[in-house]
């Protein structure tokens, strides 16, 4: 009997446990996609500022979509049954398609419409990203997302310092980025352009995320380490439950035999 896809949520699924080389090829491929499809982030703004190349903006979607795909034909070819599989991972198949328009479209400088098309790539890009790290969320994974998150934090003050005029350093990038992926909000600095007005909305969103799975994994250690006290409990009950059978069984042993000898 073939093995079945393993939780599915969001239109994605990882390929069954028990099968080693299909666990093996996603794995393997996790790292090179999720850094694809981060690097599409750069890509967005790129279309919207002139001082920029659009070819570049296409070379990234396209290798975003190409290592997607490859992904997918990687771990499907190892499974008895691989349209399961790719049915399974249709945010995948929309994601591809999405980031080959992308590709395609006229420059989001010069139409609405490929904006609207870009961001909604955008949305399901930052979806799938979430999807790959909240397997972390574990007491093992805080120190992983912690580094994510710091990565996060310097990537959209930076962000802001090349998207914002009014952001004149790297320090006031951090600080604007900060307090919008906090959602504080002091009103010292604010997004003033298109992009980075658009930007912002990436970052509260990114922030919501990052700070949720921080927050997701920090109370996963606590409560693994609480069930791990307990099983500990539980195991020290059943040892002195144990000693004492032995020392019972033991006792009446001993009892059998001093009769047997009054017998005999």
């Amino acid at each position: 009997m073939p093995h079945r896809i393993s939780t599915r949520s969001w239109g994605l699924a990882k390929p069954p446990q028990m099968n080693a080389a299909a666990s093996r090829a996603e794995a393997r491929w996790r790292w090179p996609v999720l850094i694809a499809l981060m690097c599409t982030v750069p890509a967005f703004y790129i279309e919207l500022l002139d001082n920029l190349p659009t070819p570049l903006a296409i070379g990234i979607y396209l290798s975003a979509a190409l290592l997607v795909m490859t992904s997918l034909w990687r771990v499907a070819r190892q499974l008895p049954q691989p349209l399961d599989y790719l049915r399974a991972n249709a945010l995948d198949l929309v994601l591809m398609a999405g980031l080959l328009a992308a590709a395609s479209l006229p420059p989001s400088a010069a139409s609405h419409g490929a904006l609207a098309a870009r961001l909604i790539v955008s949305m399901l890009t930052l979806a799938r990203m979430v999807w790959a790290i909240k397997s972390w969320v574990t007491r093992g994974g805080l120190t992983y997302l912690l580094l994510i998150a710091l990565v996060v934090f310097v990537l959209c003050g930076v962000g802001f310092w090349a998207l914002e005029p009014g952001v004149q350093g790297l320090g006031e990038g951090l600080w604007l980025a900060f307090t919008t992926a906090a959602t504080v909000g002091y009103g010292d600095l604010v997004p003033t352009t298109p992009a980075a007005r658009i930007f912002a909305v990436f970052v509260v969103l990114l922030g919501y995320a990052v700070l949720s799975l921080v927050t997701a994994a920090i109370a996963a250690m606590w409560v693994e380490t609480s069930e791990h006290r307990m099983e500990q409990d539980i195991l020290r009950d059943m040892h002195a439950q144990l000693r004492e059978l032995r020392e019972d069984i033991q006792l009446l042993r001993e009892q059998l035999a001093e009769q047997g000898r009054e017998r005999g």
